[in-house]
């Protein structure tokens, strides 16, 4: 009976680890979930799809200071009490490799209401789910600087999560001044 050299055991069973990496993506919330979290007594949440023109396009770029992957943006206009009650945006932005799809709540006049996080897919950083996070945008409205370390507290192991949300946020925002208003 022939034996295998004792020193290929180790690299046999470390090798399949190291192929294999995991998966961090966790979805706290679906579309649903999070409209009646931000607008829980909405009796209503009607598709209204907002497709830039390029113009419009542009004008978003430059008052958000980011640019648009996509001309078109999931939004739904919300009523309660059989009038419009508010917008709800949902969208994505990059964390640091991996998309954090999020919601935003603007009331009526355009102001945020509140933000969301419906999934995170990054290995750190799920901290900017903690509410208290998320408050330092409700209020804000179109030209709001919303600026990472200044207007927008950092968490540390999150920065790029918590400066692409804020750059969305304001992205939001001025596509509501543009297409909404």
């Amino acid at each position: 009976m022939s034996r295998s050299p004792a020193w290929l055991i180790v690299p046999a069973l470390v090798a399949p680890a190291a192929v294999v990496s995991p998966a961090y993506a966790v979805q706290y919330l679906t579309t649903e979930a999070a409209q009646k979290a931000l607008f829980p007594d909405a009796s209503a949440f009607v598709p209204h799809p907002v497709r830039l023109t390029e113009a419009q396009r542009s004008v978003v770029e430059k008052a958000a200071k980011v640019r648009m992957r996509f001309p078109e943006q999931p939004v739904w206009q919300v009523i309660a009490d059989g009038k419009p009650a508010g917008w709800f945006v949902l969208d994505e932005v990059y964390g640091k490799h991996e998309f954090i799809t999020y919601a935003v709540a603007l009331d009526a006049s355009g102001a945020v209401r509140g933000v969301e996080i419906l999934d995170y897919r990054e290995t750190h950083g799920g901290e900017i789910r903690n509410p208290k996070w998320r408050a330092q945008f409700d209020g804000a409205r179109h030209g709001a600087a919303l600026k990472l370390d200044e207007d927008v507290q950092n968490i540390s192991g999150a920065t790029l999560s918590c400066k692409h949300i804020a750059e969305g946020v304001r992205r939001v925002l001025a596509i509501h001044a543009v297409a909404l208003k």
